[in-house]
């Protein structure tokens, strides 16, 4: 038994030596963080969709002229007075993010969306549309069938039903890249590390982490959201070099103390590190309830008059007791939340004791109303 009792203390210590020994809210700097220069663009395209069952665009004067004008390209000759309105196809638009070191041959998906009066984009095709930069440049080319979530169908006498959105659609793997994009990633002896929020006290943290894991002088804090750092030229070393970077551990800086409100909602999300000096907060409400009924005054037997109809209205008011509680000084989230539950303050009561202790420099942290 006491063997028994030995080994258990020997593993619960170990136990205990293990979870002491991982760092308390410890995040690897790619969580919080990301290289300068490496990041997505945006790229855009106007097309056409055809094969619609009668569900394209009927009179849309865009429609008709990019018609025409891709059938001119594929040598069909029209009139130049003719109007193509045909329902099977619609004018779309086509946006892709084309992700940092993509090449030449790989392949995005991409969204089309109609800009016509199109009731739906299912079962249609995309034909070959070139997708463009914000500086004009085609960086791919899309084209494909187009996958649609949604469906609408639409009765004789006007009535509709629509589930989803139809008029939107995906086409996975639909756009080709024929042009890279050119990035800073081997161009400059540092590196830029951008945190995603930024933060004084996570700045140092991750400038420390770095030097004590790869070595003094390697990194520095530029301000609260970059840190600078050291690579190597050759880009194979810089590549294992921010491989092993990025995988560096560290222990990010606590937000400062707010209170964020949603105004739309009723949420209210309160920071851990949100006090209040000492307060006294009174609670209640006053309800009054108006009833309006009529009653109907004859005249009785044998008596001259007429019939009278009397409105009669009932006002009933109710005061719910006022309860008060009081916040000690640095009072924390936990005892703030069992203050404001024990007198039952609904959300939008809640966000009312917020903004009044802000107003009476009660509350020690910043109240955002999003």
């Amino acid at each position: 038994m006491y063997r028994h009792k030995n080994n258990l203390k020997k593993a619960i210590i170990a136990v205990m030596g293990i979870v002491l020994s991982v760092p308390v809210y410890a995040e690897r700097i790619k969580d919080i963080a990301k290289v300068a220069g490496v990041r997505d663009n945006q790229l855009v395209g106007y097309g056409l969709v055809v094969g619609l069952n009668g569900t394209g665009d009927g009179g849309a004067v865009f429609t008709s002229q990019s018609l025409k004008s891709m059938l001119n390209r594929l040598g069909v000759i029209l009139p130049t007075d003719i109007n193509l309105q045909s329902k099977n196809v619609a004018a779309v638009t086509i946006h892709a993010d084309l992700p940092a070191f993509s090449k030449p041959g790989q392949t995005l998906d991409i969204t089309v969306s109609s800009i016509g009066d199109a009731k739906s984009l299912r079962g249609g095709s995309l034909l070959m549309t070139p997708l463009k930069g914000v500086d004009g440049i085609v960086y791919a080319i899309a084209q494909g069938n187009i996958i649609v979530s949604g469906f609408g169908v639409e009765g004789g006498d006007g009535s509709r039903i629509s589930v989803n959105v139809p008029s939107v659609g995906r086409i996975p793997n639909g756009a080709t890249v024929e042009r890279a994009v050119e990035t800073p990633f081997g161009k400059a002896n540092e590196l830029t590390l951008n945190l995603r929020q930024p933060d004084f006290t996570t700045s140092n943290v991750v400038a420390r982490a770095v030097n004590e894991s790869i070595g003094p002088g390697t990194a520095y804090s530029v301000d609260a959201g970059s840190i600078n750092v050291n690579a190597p030229r050759d880009l194979a070393q810089r590549v294992a070099f921010i491989s092993m970077l990025e995988n560096i551990e560290v222990s990010p800086g606590e937000a400062s103390a707010r209170v964020i409100v949603n105004s739309r909602t009723g949420t209210v999300v309160i920071g851990r590190h949100v006090r209040v000096n000492p307060a006294a907060v009174a609670h209640g409400s006053l309800t009054v309830t108006i009833t309006r009924n009529t009653e109907v005054n004859r005249p009785g037997p044998g008596q001259a008059g007429e019939t009278v109809v009397v409105p009669q209205t009932d006002i009933n008011v109710k005061e719910e007791n006022n309860r008060m509680f009081k916040f000690d000084p640095g009072v924390t989230l936990d005892e703030i939340v069992r203050a404001v539950n024990q007198v039952g303050a609904a959300p939008g009561d809640l966000v009312a004791i917020l903004e009044a202790l802000k107003e009476a420099g009660a509350l020690r942290a910043e109240l955002i109303v999003i």
